[in-house]
């Protein structure tokens, strides 16, 4: 038996495996404390499937705190360690400008304050040490550092990816005179070079991890109160880590939420017999897209997030301010806008009835008839008709449109920052949209699929029976594993196999001992370019690569980005990456619950500013089931819509296939 849980902006999702059935279960989050909405999807989960908690074997948790965290600015009073003369790197940045065309668009400020920096007496070249740090000046820094009574402190020094020697100095001796601080050390952290994004990841961490270590804190006194296992949690590679790794490294967890989601999209479209799908995660407070290929989630080595670097293994997720919760409003320009602003989970969208007023995407989707008053949210989340067709009122007003129009254009809007964010992952990439399915899930997801891939020239789409929990899903199907990773910048004749298989080798071993698992299974990620390039390529290769073998996969996937290759230009090697992972678990999708589960109707809504009648499915529809547009299915977590123009059918594992009969 196992149960994972998404915390959302707005739900909190749950998902039981039990003996191949897949139970489901919503509550609102509670944005005071999360553990109290994670403990509450959990019950109503248990409840439903009339089991006791103590028979949970695996709880896997995929959460926002540390995002949240990021995004707002908020984190622990944190001290910032360099080499003297490098203690402003983060504020320096690589002193290129955010927008191009804004002069005065400034960068989110450093977490840790001017005078909260210090200067280590050290110099470390890539060959070795040209300033020796001595035992004396470690003490001596780390009892200036005591005295600023900090919470937390990053020690970035310079080519401490090779030689950490001197960090760890530092390290033993903050945590001589601040016991209760968390140290972050780079080379623990991140293991790269290039100093700036290593120093920025690394004060991330520190600054985080005290609010995450605090929060997974009380999460663990209500789980162990209920009899539960100790909550695994998603990383942002898509990988689980134990609770006590994620607590203390909390960078690696800032895309947690987005990654539960982009790993169950990934497992439903290959039971669904589809290995190339464009994922749409539409929840309540953000949309999250990503590319699956060939049946596995695309991944980067590094990524930004709230302006400031993350120089970690992610997956390739793309979030937009654009949820079922997003705020549409009129600009100074007297333009429609929505989002990235969100109603959230406290007071919600106007139509939740607990206080909103101002109009939202949800609303919009109720007032058009997309949604139904009698038809509960998961969660229990009954809808207000009338306050959404107020609060859209209102702004219509001062957009001087009726209110239909007014809805219609917020679902336009919503959906034009959506298709952006798709074509972010596909076109701006070289990938054409046309030849991959789009997967919609997110309680908001199937509303608006259609809308989406008929911009894209996208003829099918695929909504999953646990579409509204599917983040929850990926949680529970997900790999525990562990990256670990070194830039060795080797050339030349230092580029030989011996080279790679000694670095391999030694990376190998730290992710199994960090996994306690010495027998989980390595990959190998070799970051490769011509001497003199700026930038890596990513290549996948085996643990035992061999230079030539190396150079063949490189110049294949250098002709391919950039259509060409340089036979003649030395190569090099620059950063290698080792993941473990141990397997993750095959949970079997039952199909549905059959016609007696499924109640038909129809109702009248507007679409394209026509009056049509649709044909209305609430419930679980069996495979099989067949049908066409216009019409809506009303899942347990999330609704579908389906456009004139555009048939469905169940597949086997419940999943819908949706597809355009016309053009």
């Amino acid at each position: 038996m196992l149960i994972g849980v998404d915390v959302g902006g707005t739900f909190t999702d749950a998902v039981l495996a039990l003996d191949g059935r897949v139970i489901t279960a919503k509550a609102p989050t509670t944005p005071d404390d999360q553990s109290e909405g994670v403990m509450a999807a959990i019950e109503a989960a248990l409840a439903k499937a009339g089991v006791d908690a103590g028979q949970v074997e695996e709880f896997s948790l995929g959460m926002t705190v540390a995002t949240n965290a990021l995004l707002e600015g908020r984190g622990a009073r944190t001290a910032f360690v360099a080499t003297e003369g490098f203690t402003d790197i983060v504020a320096l940045g690589r002193q290129d400008r955010p927008e191009l065309y804004r002069l005065c668009a400034a960068r989110p400020a450093p977490l840790a304050p001017d005078d909260l920096r210090f200067g280590a007496a050290e110099r470390m070249t890539p060959d070795g040490p040209l300033t020796e740090l001595t035992a004396e000046a470690a003490r001596e820094l780390a009892n200036q550092i005591a005295e600023a009574d900090p919470e937390a402190v990053a020690v970035t020094l310079l080519h401490s990816y090779r030689h950490p020697d001197h960090e760890r100095a530092i390290g033993d001796a903050l945590n001589q005179v601040l016991p209760d601080a968390h140290i972050s050390l780079s080379h623990e952290v991140v293991g790269t070079f290039r100093e700036y994004e290593r120093a920025a990841t690394t004060e991330i961490d520190a600054a985080l991890s005290p609010l995450l270590a605090s929060y997974l804190r009380r999460l663990a006194e209500r789980v162990n109160e209920a009899s539960l296992p100790e909550p695994a949690i998603m990383q942002s590679n898509g990988g689980l880590i134990d609770v006590e790794a994620a607590a203390g490294h909390a960078s690696w967890t800032v895309l947690s939420g987005p990654a539960g989601g982009a790993a169950g999209a990934a497992f439903v479209a290959r039971t669904a017999g589809v290995d190339d799908a464009l994922c749409l995660d539409m929840g309540g407070t953000s949309c999250d897209v990503c590319v699956v290929d060939g049946g596995t989630v695309q991944e980067r080595s590094s990524g930004e997030v709230a302006g400031r670097p993350l120089a970690l293994p992610m997956l390739a997720v793309h979030t937009v301010g654009a949820g079922g919760g997003s705020i549409a409003w009129r600009d100074g320009g007297g333009a429609l806008r929505v989002g990235p602003r969100s109603a959230g989970a406290d007071p919600g969208p106007a139509c939740y009835g607990r206080g909103g007023t101002e109009p939202t995407v949800t609303d919009a989707n109720l007032v058009l008839g997309y949604l139904s008053s009698d038809a509960p949210l998961g969660g229990g989340v009954e809808l207000d008709r009338e306050a959404a067709e107020d609060a859209v009122a209102n702004l219509a007003e001062q957009l001087e449109l009726d209110v239909k129009a007014c809805a219609e254009g917020i679902r336009r809007v919503a959906g034009a920052e959506m298709i952006r964010a798709l074509r972010v992952v596909t076109v701006q990439r070289g990938i054409d949209p046309r030849r991959y399915a789009l997967m919609a899930f997110g309680g908001a997801g199937g509303l608006h699929a259609a809308q989406i891939a008929d911009e894209l020239g996208i003829d099918t789409i695929l909504c999953p029976r646990a579409s509204g929990v599917l983040a929850a899903l990926g949680l529970v199907v997900s790999p525990r594993r562990r990256d670990v990773q070194r830039s060795v910048l080797l050339t030349g004749d230092d580029l030989t196999a011996g080279a790679i298989e000694q670095h391999v080798t030694q990376l190998g071993e730290r992710a199994r001992e960090a996994m306690h698992e010495p027998d989980a299974e390595l990959q190998v990620v070799y970051e490769l370019r011509y001497r003199g390039q700026s930038f890596e390529l990513p290549i996948a290769c085996s643990t035992t690569a061999q230079p030539g073998e190396l150079r063949d996969a490189f110049e294949a996937e250098h002709e391919e980005r950039y259509g060409y290759r340089d036979e003649q230009q030395e190569l090099e090697l620059v950063t290698i990456r080792v993941t473990a992972t141990t397997a993750g678990v095959d949970v079997e999708l039952a199909g549905g619950g059959g016609e007696p589960d499924v109640e038909r109707s129809s109702r009248n809504a507007t679409l394209g500013g026509e009056q049509i009648e649709l044909d209305v499915l609430r419930g679980i529809p069996s495979p099989g089931t067949k049908l066409a547009g216009p019409a809506v299915v009303e899942l347990p977590e999330s609704t579908l819509l389906i456009p004139p123009g555009w048939t469905s059918e169940v597949d086997g594992t419940g999943t819908i296939h949706m597809r355009r009969s016309k053009r």
